[in-house]
């Protein structure tokens, strides 16, 4: 399993071990013994139990053979698939190309009632223009995606915006405002992305902030994140996608937001910053 920034892993990570030494003791078996039972060494059993190496899925089978409780195997497998999606390397994400990555996550937009959005790098995906779009994927499928499937993925990332304009969501999308300072695609494909945001600005399920440029701020940027509702946190890294579950991570990032938040400006004062961003384009 890969490495992660968020202790979310890791506490995911030590659960599971913890709950395979429960096993291991209350079948009365010392870790020689365990690991004589599944046919690898001492030093292997430590490692899993100890949460320093991740097992395998054929590791959990052989483990609870060894403890006589098969009957768990199901159970512990499932929470190593759950420790092992929350963090997801790009290039295991999108091997089949883009589309799948974006289609994946319909479920979860159609069923959040509460997104906040907060982001110091692009503007956010549900707010974005066409065209914005597709030079954001263009950029990412240059850079890292083999398969050509740009079409597709984008087709599905403006289906998605429906959720905008149905049911009873709701929306709050905070950017800094050097985001409206630079983007992709060029000149005109950032004036018309920052005119869609003067007029996303006014849905009446959406609060638009603009986080100021100013010398005195009391918090700096962070990593752009996503909350949907208060069941997860989606941060998207460099090296990959992190999904984060664990309560009192997710309450972090809502108190983040909220910082943000009172540092924003919105309407009339958000709009103008929106304005200047365009007149510099020339």
């Amino acid at each position: 399993m890969s490495a992660s920034p968020s202790s979310s892993v890791q506490q995911a990570r030590r659960t599971l071990a913890d709950r395979l030494g429960e096993l291991r003791r209350d079948a009365g078996l010392t870790g020689r013994e365990l690991a004589g039972r599944a046919g690898w060494s001492t030093a292997k059993t430590s490692r899993i139990e100890n949460a320093r190496t991740p097992p395998s899925a054929d590791d959990i089978r052989a483990w609870c053979q060894a403890c006589g409780a098969e009957d768990q195997t199901v159970d512990l497998v499932a929470s190593l698939r759950a420790a092992e999606g929350m963090f997801i390397e790009h290039s295991r994400m999108e091997r089949a190309g883009l589309r799948q990555a974006q289609e994946s996550v319909r479920p979860l937009y159609e069923r959040t009632r509460r997104f906040r959005s907060y982001s110091s790098w692009l503007v956010p995906g549900l707010i974005q223009t066409r065209a914005y779009t597709e030079a954001v994927l263009r950029a990412v499928q240059r850079r890292r995606v083999a398969v050509d499937d740009v079409d597709a993925a984008l087709s599905v990332r403006m289906a998605r915006q429906r959720v905008l304009f149905e049911g009873d969501h709701r929306f709050a999308f905070l950017v800094e405002e050097s985001v409206l300072r630079s983007g992709m695609g060029g000149r005109d494909v950032v004036l018309g992305q920052l005119e869609h945001l003067t007029d996303v600005g006014t849905l009446p399920n959406v609060s638009l902030g603009v986080v100021p440029m100013r010398p005195d701020r009391s918090r700096l940027p962070v990593e752009g994140f996503w909350i949907y509702d208060m069941d997860q946190v989606n941060v998207e890294l460099v090296s990959g996608y992190l999904t984060i579950t664990q309560p009192r991570e997710i309450a972090q990032y809502a108190d983040a937001f909220s910082e943000l938040s009172e540092m924003a400006v919105y309407g009339a004062s958000a709009r103008a910053l929106i304005n200047n961003a365009i007149n510099s384009l020339g």
